[in-house]
C-alpha cells in the first residue's frame, strides 16, 4: 500500500485516504482502554481529532497524554468514530513527552473550573475543544472582515499604536515616557483612518487598541481588538450601518459554511441579519422605558441596563439579535462626529447592539477644516495639538465615516459567554498581565 506522509484531519476526513497506510502527527489529546487488549487513542489535530485503535502489538500504556507523536496505521470507515473515520494504529513514535501531568481535564466536555483558575492556566487550557472553538469562531469574523471588505474596494493599513494624542481624550488613555516626551498608547485609529480617506478612499485595520478604564466588569477590557473601517464619498452615515450589514452577512455565511463543527461544539445560534432595525437614541430609550416600567436615569447616554432592554425589545418586536440606535447627543460624542444639522443637539452616529450589548460604535465624521476647528474650540480644545490630524482636512477630505468593532465582544455575544475574557486569548485586565 502506498504511504502517504503526516496527512492533515481535512484530508482525513475527504475520504481520499481510506485503506491506505499513512502517518498522522499531533498530540494525545485522551486515552481510553475498551478491553480485549484495544485502547482508543485520540489524537488531537489543528483542525479536530482523530480516533486511532491500538492493540496489543502497539503499547500506548507508558504514552502520557499531550504527548507529540507520531503514528502510522491504515485509515479506515467507522461510522461511531469522530468524523466517521479511524485509523489502526500499526506503529507510533514519541517525538515529546510532557514534564508534568495536565492540572485540568482537557478531554473532558466541560471544564468546570472558576474564571481566574481558567484564565491563569491559558497556556494549557487553550487546548481544550470548547476554549478552541471560541477563537475559531472569533478567526471567522475576522477573517470575514478582511474578505467582505476587500470585495468593497477597501484597502487594508496598519497604524501606529504610540501616538502623541488620544482620538477620544480623556482619563482613560495610558500614559508612557517616548524617550523623555509625554506619549500615549492609541485608543483608536481614529485620525489615522481619516487620514487614509484621503489616500485610498476606503481603509480599514485590525488591530489592539488600549482602553485605561479602571473598570473591572463582564464587558471590558484594557486591551482589545478592534476592527474598524472608514470609507469615503458617502451619502449619509447610512451607508456606514448598510456596509456593516453587509459584514454581518457575510460572517454569518462563512460560519455556517465552513465553521460548522465549531457553531455545534458551542452550541451558537446564528443570527438572522437578513435585515438589521433601526431606531433613534430618544426612541429607543423611551420604548424600553415604557415597555419595561423603569425610569430613564441618564438623557445623554444608555446604561448597561438599557443596552439590555433596547435588545430584548428589539428580539421581541423585530425578531432581531441586533438593532442600530442612532443620532446619540453630541454631548457624549468625540469632537470629530458631525451634528444633525436639523437639530445640532444630536450627532449623525451610532451604537450596534448585538442581545443588548453594544458592539460597535461609529457614524459620520466632519470633514470641513473649519466646522472641525470650531468645534474643538466650542469643546475648549486647542487645534494646535492636533495640526497632524487636522492637515488632511485643511488640505481635503471627502465626505466620509466609519466605525469600530470589538471584537471580543462581538465573539462573546455569537458564542453566548457570560464573560469577554473567555473571548480574549491572554486578557489584559485591571489585576491581569499575565500569562
Amino acid at each position: 500500500m502506498r504511504k502517504t506522509e503526516r496527512l492533515e484531519l481535512k484530508d482525513i476526513i475527504g475520504g481520499a485516504h481510506r485503506n491506505e497506510t499513512v502517518q498522522v502527527s499531533g498530540m494525545v489529546h485522551a486515552k481510553r482502554p475498551v478491553g480485549g487488549g484495544l485502547t482508543f487513542l485520540k489524537l488531537r489535530k489543528r483542525d479536530g481529532l482523530l480516533q486511532c485503535t491500538c492493540g496489543e502489538r502497539v503499547d500506548v500504556s507508558k504514552i502520557p497524554e499531550e504527548s507529540a507523536v507520531v503514528v502510522t496505521g491504515r485509515l479506515r470507515e467507522e461510522p461511531r468514530a469522530p468524523g466517521g473515520v479511524e485509523l489502526v494504529a500499526e506503529g507510533i513514535e514519541v517525538l515529546s513527552r510532557p514534564a508534568a501531568a495536565m492540572p485540568v481535564p482537557i478531554p473532558k466536555a466541560k471544564l468546570n473550573v472558576n474564571l481566574d483558575t481558567e484564565l491563569g492556566l491559558r497556556p494549557v487550557v487553550l487546548r481544550h475543544l470548547r476554549e478552541r472553538s471560541v477563537f475559531r469562531v472569533q478567526e471567522c469574523l475576522g477573517r470575514a472582515f478582511r474578505d467582505y471588505l476587500r470585495d468593497q474596494g477597501f484597502t487594508e493599513i496598519h497604524t501606529p499604536k504610540i501616538v502623541h494624542a488620544g482620538a477620544e481624550g480623556g482619563s482613560n488613555i495610558f500614559r508612557l515616557d517616548y524617550f523623555g516626551r509625554k506619549a500615549f498608547l492609541a485608543q483608536s485609529p481614529q485620525f489615522y483612518k481619516q487620514t487614509m480617506v484621503g489616500v485610498y478612499e476606503r481603509v480599514f485595520e485590525l488591530a489592539p487598541v488600549f482602553r485605561a478604564e479602571k473598570h473591572s466588569t463582564a464587558r471590558h477590557l484594557n486591551e482589545y481588538t478592534s476592527m474598524d473601517f472608514e470609507m469615503g464619498f458617502i451619502n449619509s452615515f447610512e451607508d456606514v450601518m448598510a456596509m456593516e450589514t453587509g459584514f454581518l452577512q457575510h460572517a454569518m455565511a462563512l460560519l455556517r459554511e465552513e465553521y460548522a463543527q465549531d457553531v455545534e461544539r458551542l452550541g451558537i445560534r446564528i443570527p438572522d441579519v437578513s435585515a438589521v432595525p433601526c431606531i433613534r437614541f430618544d426612541e429607543a430609550k423611551r420604548l424600553a422605558a415604557e415597555r419595561y416600567g423603569y425610569s430613564i436615569r441618564d438623557p445623554y447616554d444608555l446604561e448597561p441596563e438599557e443596552e439590555h432592554a433596547i435588545g430584548r425589545y428589539a428580539r421581541e418586536v423585530w425578531e432581531s439579535d441586533f438593532v442600530f440606535v442612532t443620532h446619540y447627543p453630541s454631548k457624549k460624542r468625540p469632537f470629530y462626529a458631525m451634528d444633525d444639522p436639523e437639530d445640532p443637539k444630536y450627532t449623525l452616529s451610532f451604537d450596534l447592539l448585538f442581545r443588548g450589548l453594544e458592539v460597535t460604535t461609529g457614524g459620520q465624521r466632519i470633514h470641513d477644516y473649519r466646522a472641525q476647528v470650531a468645534k474643538m474650540e466650542a469643546r475648549g480644545m486647542d487645534p494646535a495639538d492636533f495640526e497632524s490630524y487636522l492637515m488632511a482636512h485643511r488640505h481635503g477630505l471627502p465626505p466620509h465615516g466609519g466605525l469600530g468593532i470589538g471584537l471580543e465582544r462581538l465573539t462573546m455575544q455569537l458564542c453566548g459567554l457570560d464573560n469577554v475574557r473567555y473571548a480574549c486569548l491572554f486578557p489584559r485586565d485591571l489585576s491581569r498581565l499575565e500569562p
